[in-house]
């Protein structure tokens, strides 16, 4: 004989509330109980459908969207596929594995004194978890970022100054994977989730496998573009530090040359400011290098050649 619940076991054992649950028959999303007398009654059925709105929601569907999967679910489509590509898009992107530091590890490491409001900002940040009932410990998602920090740190970077990088660093590099998503999406996922028909487990499970293999070209890309960053900036920043253009390896730093204001304007109007030392720079360098070939040209006349073979 199937089970029946009254509406306040059925919360207690989905664990929505009798508010939630009404909310849901009155959204189309929870099917109307049995009316047995005077008593509502609910089936496994509805506490089946319960747990399934629950994942979707975890997973960060609307209601909206959950009513439309279910429909389909109702309708025979399924939802095996469409939640095959939700656990893949949901899975790791990272072959990172979480690791358990005690408080006094993490003390050690940054110098030895606790230092409380840095703590709270590796928190804040999701650098640091705190695990539930142990306030001598934390989990490190990425051990690689907390390496990181400890060797800023080392190096002489104020923990506070970490920190504030790192909120304007993710905020960017959230911005490059949005840009990513919107590429992928607009050129590969498109015809699996914008099409005149609603995707088959075939075409769920064709997506996911895409997602497997599309999934680490976007480090890749960073990582590439990021070294040929870093490689171009980090010798022109050098360049404006030392205040003379001259590239590493040079022998010699040559002094500091007033240019004319005149000059100087025309020069960051034809390439930009941040360019204008650089194009002098190298200017100056192609001019050293045309008058040196001249005199290599005047030493090596053909005339004089003709002279001494005649």
């Amino acid at each position: 004989m199937e089970k029946t619940y009254r509406i306040e076991d059925l919360a207690h054992l989905s664990g929505a509330t009798v508010r939630t649950i009404r909310a849901y028959q009155d959204r189309g999303l929870l099917p109307r109980p049995e009316r047995r007398g005077r008593a509502n009654l609910y089936s496994d059925a509805h506490l089946d459908r319960l747990r399934q709105i629950a994942d979707l929601l975890d997973r960060g569907y609307t209601l909206a969207s959950i009513k439309e999967l279910l429909e389909a679910w109702d309708a025979g489509r399924g939802l095996g596929g469409v939640l095959g590509l939700a656990a893949e898009v949901d899975g790791p992107w990272t072959d990172e594995e979480a690791v358990r530091i005690s408080r006094a590890e993490l003390n050690d490491r940054f110098g030895g004194a606790p230092d409380d409001a840095a703590v709270a900002d590796a928190v804040e940040l999701g650098v640091l978890e705190p695990v539930p009932g142990d306030e001598d410990s934390f989990v490190v998602p990425s051990p690689q970022e907390l390496a990181v920090a400890v060797e800023l740190y080392a190096a002489g970077v104020p923990l506070s100054a970490i920190s504030g990088h790192l909120r304007e660093l993710r905020g960017q590099v959230e911005h490059i994977a949005a840009r990513f998503l919107e590429f992928t999406t607009e050129h590969v996922f498109a015809r699996y989730l914008d099409g005149p028909r609603r995707p088959t487990d075939a075409d769920a499970a064709e997506a996911a496998s895409l997602v497997r293999r599309l999934r680490p070209l976007a480090q890749h890309t960073v990582d590439a573009e990021l070294a040929r960053a870093m490689r171009l900036l980090a010798v022109r920043h050098l360049r404006q530090h030392l205040g003379t253009g001259a590239a590493p390896g040079d022998r010699e730093i040559a002094r500091n040359v007033a240019v004319p204001a005149k000059t100087m304007q025309a020069v960051e109007a034809l390439v930009g400011p941040e360019q204008a030392s650089e194009f002098i720079a190298l200017a100056a360098e192609r001019e050293v290098q045309a008058r040196a070939l001249d005199r290599l040209a005047a030493n090596h006349h053909p005339s004089a050649d003709l002279d001494e073979t005649s």
